[in-house]
């Protein structure tokens, strides 16, 4: 019998400690081995009960969440799942905690988590299994600063899967692990890239302009949060909007991009899936799609259409991914021209010219 998954909830609402435990005791792979209601309980009950995974309030009495998040990861590395309010506050807290070494978030209304309790405590359950599954990643700090590279020498384009044709447009999907992972890559671009890049990453409305705004402000690219009929230009990169669909196609004189509202029954908004779909059908063959670190497979389908087309995919490695989710579909399906480990993602696309 596998060994229960030991959580640690942290929180200063007991209401909101009691709601996280009801729904985490209905699964019979997870334990709760303790509850702290302020950051500084929390780092000393990691020390005492090293769990699997801890789910984290931002702010908090005595010790912030962020400040206990630096405090754990810098001494004990343990997988944290954020809880943060979706206000543009709330996105720049919970963005300084995936910088401080945090896997994921979720929304602290858990009403925005799904269309009833039911489907909240699902995804609750879901997210807490797989940040528990996931690797605990050497890529940190993502967020605030330059990385180091490893120091391999990077592969040349012709090597790396997009062989003697230069692409004409970067769409880039992700989600778990997927906002420093991005970080990383396109901070390693150099301003006069070639490329206009597209990007959907799975997070809420009220966190992707301020993702977007950080990004641009750590990367020599330009980075934006996407508007309905952007325009897309070499050099800049266009953020889906949290909550909308993100889709490209070719305007009066160049390409841009359609900002929507999903439809009903479409999980994902952004969708990977809808964002590859339509470059698939507008650039056909002079695409190249990467797909990085996430849980479920948004991407696959339209991974497919873009393969079909005759454009080219890049996937994440499993080393290197929080989460294999993603880009183990889009490779197990036998479509990744390429299969890159994450540090080395960024320089290879900079060789692009």
């Amino acid at each position: 019998m596998a060994a229960k998954l030991k959580v640690l909830i942290v929180d200063d609402s007991a209401f909101f400690r009691n709601r996280i435990s009801a729904a985490l005791s209905q699964a019979n792979d997870i334990e709760i081995v303790g509850i702290a209601a302020d950051g500084k309980e929390a780092i000393e009950r990691t020390r005492r009960l090293k769990p699997d995974v801890i789910t984290m309030d931002v702010e908090m009495p005595i010790v912030d969440g962020i400040s206990a998040v630096r405090k754990i990861m810098a001494e004990m590395p343990t997988r944290i799942l954020m809880f943060s309010a979706l206000t543009k506050e709330g996105a720049r807290e919970t963005l300084d905690a995936l910088d401080a070494g945090a896997m994921d978030f979720l929304p602290k209304d858990m009403s925005n988590l799904g269309s009833g309790v039911e489907e909240a405590n699902k995804l609750l359950l879901e997210r807490v299994r797989a940040v528990g599954q996931s690797r605990l990643s050497s890529v940190r700090g993502a967020l605030g600063g330059r990385r180091q590279h490893t120091g391999r020498t990077p592969m040349t384009v012709s090597q790396s899967g997009v062989g003697g044709r230069k692409p004409e447009l970067l769409a880039i999907g992700a989600s778990t692990g997927g906002p420093v992972a991005l970080r990383q890559v396109l901070s390693a671009l150099p301003r006069n890239y070639p490329l206009p890049i597209i990007v959907a990453v799975h997070m809420p409305g009220s966190f992707t302009g301020a993702y977007a705004e950080r990004l641009n402000g750590v990367c020599s690219i330009k980075i934006k949060e996407a508007a309905d009929r952007d325009l897309l230009i070499a050099g800049q990169c266009l953020v889906a909007p949290g909550g909308k669909q993100l889709q490209v196609e070719r305007g009066p004189s160049k390409y841009q991009v359609r900002i929507s509202e999903p439809l009903s029954g479409q999980i994902y908004h952004p969708s990977v899936d809808l964002m590859f779909t339509s470059v698939a059908d507008s650039y056909r063959d002079r695409a190249l799609g990467v797909i990085l670190t996430g849980m479920g497979a948004d991407g696959l389908q339209g991974a497919r259409k873009l393969k079909r087309a005759g454009s080219v995919l890049w996937s994440q490695d499993q080393h290197s991914c929080v989460v294999y989710g993603m880009p183990q579909a889009v490779e197990k399906a036998g479509l990744s021209d390429r299969v890159v480990a994450l540090d080395e993602i960024g320089p290879m696309l900079a060789r692009i010219s």
